[in-house]
């Protein structure tokens, strides 16, 4: 036997353990299945759908299943999408959307709809549509939030049986046509015109209040000065009628003639010489004076 039958009979002996080992290789190959972990792999067996793969290591029956679909679960965001739409009180308004959401149930998503990104904005046009078309234009500026969580709701349930969860909807912008601007544009005008006439008319009231305020005063103030006057005069006459009283008629007559003397010596008292001429009453007043004041000396 040469080297040649020897070589074919060893071939022949191990070719079949070199491809059954090569099939089982193959075998492993066809089942294993890694997912990453950002996707959902998609198993059809037989043209049906059979199971969903998660992210990890996953087997198949090879030649039997199928992948068929592989979904990417991460956040997805929609373009802006741009749409008119009327207010409660016929104003036109141009609404830009915006749409987050995730895949959750691939199996729904590739079997019920075809086109998920077209899908979900003809859903919001509709829902922001109608939503706007129940609020005014006010409502619609000022209760923005309110209008983007009614979006997000209705939309989240109108897409749950499509496996997709939508994370956040927003309302970007509210347009208005140039006439409408304008027209706004007038009545805010005429708004900030009625408030300044207003703010003025309050400094007015309040400038008449204040000064009706501090005349009241005044007059207040005038009031009780004079009621203390008037009290001292009565104080004073009081004090004159009891010293009056208790000293008799002669106390006073004493501090006339008191008053009196001291005016005559004032009018003596000036410079160089001086004539006084005084009525015969005025001396038989002094003569008096000088008399009590002798007495009351001697006392």
């Amino acid at each position: 036997m040469d080297i040649q039958d020897i070589l074919a009979q060893y071939l022949g002996s191990s070719i079949v353990p070199l491809l059954l080992a090569l099939l089982l290789v193959v075998l492993v190959l066809l089942a294993v299945r890694i997912v990453p972990q950002s996707k959902k792999y998609v198993v059809e067996r037989f043209g049906r759908l059979h199971k969903v793969l998660g992210p990890g290591i996953n087997f198949i029956v090879p030649f039997l299943d199928r992948v068929r679909h592989r979904v990417s679960i991460l956040e997805r965001q929609l373009p802006t999408h741009s749409q008119d739409a009327i207010t409660a009180d016929n104003v036109l308004v141009q609404v830009e959307t915006s749409v987050f959401y995730r895949i959750l149930e691939p199996e729904k998503t590739v079997y019920r709809i075809r086109d998920v990104d077209g899908a979900i904005a003809t859903t919001v046009a509709g829902i922001v549509r109608a939503g706007i078309g129940e609020m005014e234009l006010d409502e619609v500026q000022s209760n923005r939030a309110q209008l983007i969580a009614k979006v997000k709701e209705q939309v989240a349930h109108a897409v749950d049986d499509w496996g997709i969860e939508v994370t956040r909807a927003e309302i970007l912008d509210v347009n208005l046509d140039q006439a409408t601007r304008e027209a706004m544009l007038q009545q805010l005008n005429a708004e900030r015109a009625r408030r300044a006439q207003v703010t003025e008319a309050e400094g007015q009231r309040r400038a008449v209040e204040l000064q009706a305020d501090a005349e009241l005063y005044a007059a207040e103030q005038s009031a009780k000065a004079r009621r203390i006057q008037a009290e001292a005069e009565a104080y004073a006459t009081e004090v004159v009628a009891r010293a009056i009283a208790d000293h008799g008629l002669e106390a006073a007559q004493y501090q006339v003639a008191l008053k009196q003397v001291e005016a005559l010596a004032a009018v003596g008292a000036g410079q160089g010489k001086q004539t006084i001429i005084l009525p015969s009453s005025a001396v038989e007043a002094f003569g008096e004076a000088f008399n009590l004041l002798k007495g009351k000396g001697k006392s």
